[in-house]
């Protein structure tokens, strides 16, 4: 029995020698590995960021460049509109001045014109109150004219009565009056010929339009 008893003790001592001992190697080798990984993670994660600052770098030297690329451009721009607007300002002070020039002269051109236009319608007022004192001479000289020929104007036996004196014997007037006879006369002879005229085609106008309006019907 005793012998039972220690052997089992020894198993019992063995399985808690098994459960609780852990051999040294193994855990020093376990954390140099732990260890190593770490470092080596932080080395990596280290180089990415470094990697990825100087990507950023590049970046920020690139967008910079570009930045005095465009201030470049833009200062280029600025120049070139300082340029023009400096060369409208100058032609701008060409045309004021032209035009001041210009209007000066129009000014007095102007002034020129207004006398000119004066002394023309004074003259035109002269002459129009001339031409209307002649036209009124003319009109009276007209009237006289007329009264002149209404008696030169003879009748058939007056023309007779006088053609049968010698024209020596006739004065101005009476001379005159013949001869006024003998050229109006045969006008009023044609007048009187082609109202007779007239008045017959009148009417044979009038009755063709009612046949016609007759046949229509």
């Amino acid at each position: 029995p005793s012998n039972k008893v220690n052997i089992s003790s020894s198993l019992e001592s063995e399985d808690i020698s098994l459960e609780t001992t852990v051999p040294t190697d193994d855990i020093s080798s376990s954390e140099e590995r732990d260890g190593k990984m770490k470092i080596t993670r932080q080395l990596i994660e280290r180089k990415e960021l470094l990697h990825n600052i100087q990507l950023l770098k590049i970046e920020l030297s690139q967008k910079n460049m570009m930045i005095d690329n465009l201030k470049v451009d833009y200062l280029t721009k600025i120049e070139e509109l300082e340029e023009k607007l400096n060369d409208a300002l100058h032609q701008k002070q060409l045309l004021t001045l032209r035009l001041d020039n210009q209007l000066t002269f129009q000014q007095k051109d102007t002034r020129k014109y207004q006398e000119l236009m004066k002394q023309e319608m004074e003259t035109i007022l002269l002459r129009q109150k001339q031409l209307e004192e002649t036209n009124l001479q003319l009109r009276e000289k007209a009237g006289d004219i007329r009264r002149n020929l209404r008696d030169f104007e003879l009748t058939e036996e007056q023309y007779v009565k006088l053609r049968g004196f010698p024209e020596d014997q006739l004065s101005i007037p009476e001379f005159v009056s013949i001869r006024f006879y003998e050229l109006v006369s045969p006008l009023k002879k044609e007048i009187s010929e082609l109202q007779v005229k007239k008045n017959e085609l009148l009417e044979e106008l009038t009755e063709n339009k009612g046949h016609l309006k007759q046949l229509t019907e």
